[in-house]
């Protein structure tokens, strides 16, 4: 018992091995051109909000063609993103281009297919302070301000921290507009829960339990899409640890997957989409592609909303909220903002849906029925019929000592039914997970390694029997005990395999329950074998008496 709960606990951490030595979109290399637009990296952490670093110009005026020379400094730093920007625009592109001054520490990018337009590091190694050129171009604009991101580690990070700003000579004054502040990048706070109200009528809504009020009941899972012009408002709830998320995909497994993961990171919540590629950690994208996004904490609950586009051509990972896709909705752990696997299945719809299509109110399962019906199939076979068919073989031979059923004894033709039956069960449960997954399941630790050994064993046990020798025979012994210990064998392989089993995702029993219930069956079992062990015994003594006093 003790080991099958060692089992998860020892995938869990082969599993967090890998998630360490995952590489994540990282760019310790400092070719961050995929950022040109953002600044922003794509770490899955909220940036900090107040900076401590700066960024100094020699000179405020310039003349298009000049160099001003451009330092970043502040406590120690690892990577940077330098770019000079239009007052009226600091969301376009960046304008004029770069030299360098310390090619060991910067490399020039180009950004918006403006060659040298971008300065970042060449590597990881911390820094105090970098310098470098800014070349006017022919057409600048008339003020100029400079945009930097700092990252000091993996967690840590500035964006769009803002620089000086330059000017032109005999120019007209700057508008009036704060531009020392850095972008807002903490999301606002939702005032209220969501409401299922609309859900099947006015927006396309998932609920488990099925039909359950995010607004009353804190364990309700909550999805809902609301079609809006050519975007799409979604809402969605649940008790989290760490985090919630969910995902579209073109089937039923994990892999190539558009998601969206809202995070709860010290007492905020950081709204990414993401891709997912097998079964690796979700690559966090760029969250350029959400809008209007909010969130909300409170008892354990995890609430984020947003709305997107639905169709983005840009980005193929970014599926068309047009199509129909199988839904998933996941939770849980996350570690200084990272998500860790998660510790029960995702709740996955039963077929394939378009979240902007025609509105409904459906559920979801954790557990596919395919798996349900493999172990309710093992049950029965291995915790009834096969319990039944040993106690009527063992101890129901007196009972019908001389009646016969279709030429055989009724105890024996009661026993061979009940296990041929278990056979047919054993058999029809085994190929099911197959049939599901495809392959042998290599995430279910010792589960399926036993479920071939009873397998094995199940099969013999009749082909054994078809060569039983006559009763009077000296072989009829070494048979009998042969069928004995290969039915005990498999009994206690596959009651260990259960209880393996009842821990696995695919499942999702109830936890402790479903042990306590199978534990209370065996005992059941062991109980009415020691009880008709001792009526048995009882019989015996009071025969042998009764011949000791003839």
């Amino acid at each position: 018992m003790q080991d099958s709960k060692m089992i998860p606990l020892v995938i869990f951490l082969i599993f967090l091995c890998t998630c360490a030595l995952t590489p994540v979109t990282g760019y310790p290399s400092g070719k961050v051109t995929s950022a040109c637009r953002s600044m922003r990296p794509d770490h899955g952490h909220a940036p900090q909000a107040e900076p401590i670093h700066s960024i100094n110009v020699d000179k405020t005026i310039f003349n298009p063609g000049d160099r001003i020379k451009v330092t970043l400094s502040g406590s120690r730093f690892n990577g940077f993103l330098v770019q000079a920007r239009d007052v009226e625009n600091l969301d376009g592109s960046a304008v004029g281009s770069f030299a360098l001054i310390d090619e060991r520490v910067s490399q020039l990018l180009t950004c918006g297919g403006i060659q040298n337009s971008a300065v970042s590091h060449t590597s990881k190694e911390r820094k105090l302070q970098v310098e470098f050129f800014w070349i006017a171009p022919a057409n600048s604009p008339k003020h100029v301000q400079f945009l930097a991101t700092v990252v000091e580690k993996y967690k840590i990070y500035w964006v769009k921290i803002a620089g000086p700003i330059i000017s032109q000579p005999n120019t007209p004054p700057i508008p009036s507009k704060n531009h020392s502040s850095m972008i807002p990048v903490v999301p606002p706070s939702l005032h209220k829960r969501f409401s299922p109200a609309g859900c099947g009528s006015t927006k396309f809504c998932i609920r488990n339990p099925v039909s359950c009020d995010p607004e009353h009941n804190p364990k309700c899972f909550f999805l809902s899409f609301r079609k809006d012009g050519q975007s799409v408002l979604v809402e969605m709830s649940g008790p989290g640890q760490g985090y919630i998320s969910f995902a579209l995909s073109y089937d039923h497994w994990m892999g190539d997957d558009d998601a969206y993961l809202c995070v709860k990171e010290d007492q905020g919540v950081q709204i990414n989409p993401a891709y997912i590629r097998g079964r690796s950690h979700p690559e966090v994208s760029s969250p350029d592609v959400l809008r209007d996004v909010a969130w909300r904490l409170e008892d354990g609950v995890i609430q984020c909303s947003f709305k997107r586009n639905i169709q983005i051509p840009a980005s193929k990972e970014r599926f068309d909220l047009g199509g129909s896709y199988y839904i998933f909705l996941a939770d849980g752990d996350a570690k200084d903002g990272l998500l860790l696997r998660h510790q029960r299945q995702p709740l996955m719809t039963n077929r394939m849906y378009n979240i902007s299509g025609f509105p409904e109110d459906v559920g979801g399962s954790r557990s596919p029925l395919i798996i349900k019906f493999h172990g309710a199939m093992m049950f029965v076979a291995w915790m009834t019929t096969v319990s039944i068919g040993v106690i009527i073989a063992r101890f129901f031979k007196p009972v019908w000592p001389t009646s016969s059923l279709f030429g055989e004894k009724i105890w024996f033709q009661i026993h061979r039914c009940l296990m041929i039956t278990t056979v047919i069960l054993t058999a029809i449960a085994f190929v099911l997970p197959f049939i599901y997954r495809g392959y042998f399941s290599k995430r279910a630790g010792y589960h399926p390694h036993l479920g071939v050994t009873v397998m094995i064993l199940t099969v013999l046990q009749p082909v054994l029997a078809v060569f039983r020798p006559p009763p009077q025979t000296p072989r009829r012994g070494i048979f009998n005990w042969t069928h004995w210990a290969t039915g005990t064998a498999a009994r206690i392989i596959a009651v260990t395999a259960m209880f393996i089993g009842m821990d696995l995702q695919a499942l999702d029993l109830p936890d402790p329950w479903d042990t306590y219930t199978m534990v209370g069956f065996v005992l059941w079992h062991v109980f009415v074998d020691l009880l008709l062990e001792a009526h048995g015994f009882c019989l015996l003594k009071k025969e042998y008496i009764g011949l000791f006093y003839v």
